[in-house]
């Protein structure tokens, strides 16, 4: 998407005017810019979120450490 000059602007704004009508149109604005606020505070808060995730660095690890030599089997009675 492009940036949108004074003149796209003017054409969309009469375009919305005569689909939606002088009534309506305040009502759909509103509607609009409430739903872009939400956006941007959900969109913010996963954010921060995540942000927080990576600041505290990866978790510990709850698992003894691997032993690295294998155990050596004893043989059993038979």
């Amino acid at each position: 998407m492009g940036n949108f000059g004074p003149a796209e602007m003017l054409v969309i704004g009469v375009f919305a005017l005569l689909v939606f009508g002088p009534q309506r149109l305040p009502e759909i604005a509103k509607s609009i810019g409430k739903a872009i606020r939400e956006f941007k505070k959900v969109s913010g808060d996963f954010n921060r979120e995540l942000q927080m995730g990576f600041d505290e660095g990866p978790p510990p690890n709850k698992e003894p450490p691997a032993d690295p030599k294998p155990k050596e089997l004893k043989p059993g009675p038979r």
